[in-house]
């Protein structure tokens, strides 16, 4: 996909702040510190259209990102952040349950986890939650390039069988430092919103 323009457009706390372009959008998803905002930044080859930060939980709003002024690249808040009060998770899970179950222009949902760990029971039940709504999903093993080439299929398999995805369950390993996986993810991508 040839990247012409990439702008970020709005945040918003609600609904009544989401653009109504009626643009195809494609939603990234995934637990504070997995590196959404990396993958973001490479795939459309930015350093700075979504704003990364050392420290997790920084995404509290859903931030809207236009792409060729075509199709939205949609960055929900992480989920599992410990570090935060137990009304701001609840405020963050109503405000992301009600942009994946009501969002007519979401076209696919990018499910993102580390490479590196197991999937926990927050992935799981946002990837059953995903499955319940019917949402074309991709999930993506982010930070491939933290572990060997010789262990990333011990880690792919670890990472089906936390979503009981089965064996040949579809994962992309992805760097955003080495841009593996970006053109698989991109082909993926292409197909629903163009």
């Amino acid at each position: 996909m040839k990247i012409v323009s990439a702008e970020f457009v709005t945040s918003a706390a609600d609904s009544r702040q989401f653009p109504q372009t009626g643009y195809p959008e494609v939603a990234f998803v995934g637990r504070s510190n997995v590196g959404k905002s990396s993958l973001l930044n490479s795939l459309v080859n930015r350093k700075k259209l979504a704003l990364t930060s050392s420290s997790p939980g920084k995404t509290r709003l859903i931030n809207f990102f236009i792409i060729n002024n075509a199709f939205y690249f949609v960055d929900l808040p992480g989920y599992g952040y410990a570090r935060v009060s137990q009304q701001m998770k609840r405020q963050w899970a109503q405000i992301i349950e009600d942009y994946l179950s009501k969002r007519h222009t979401l076209k696919l949902v990018v499910l993102l986890v580390d490479v590196r760990h197991p999937p926990t029971a927050d992935d799981l039940q946002m990837y059953r939650w995903l499955i319940h709504y019917n949402l074309p999903t991709a999930i993506v093993a982010t930070k491939a390039d933290k572990i060997s080439r010789g262990n990333q299929q011990k880690h792919l398999k670890q990472i089906r069988a936390g979503l009981n995805l089965g064996a040949e369950g579809p994962v992309i390993l992805y760097s955003a430092q080495t841009g593996q996986g970006k053109a698989e993810l991109w082909a993926i991508i292409k197909q629903y919103i163009l």
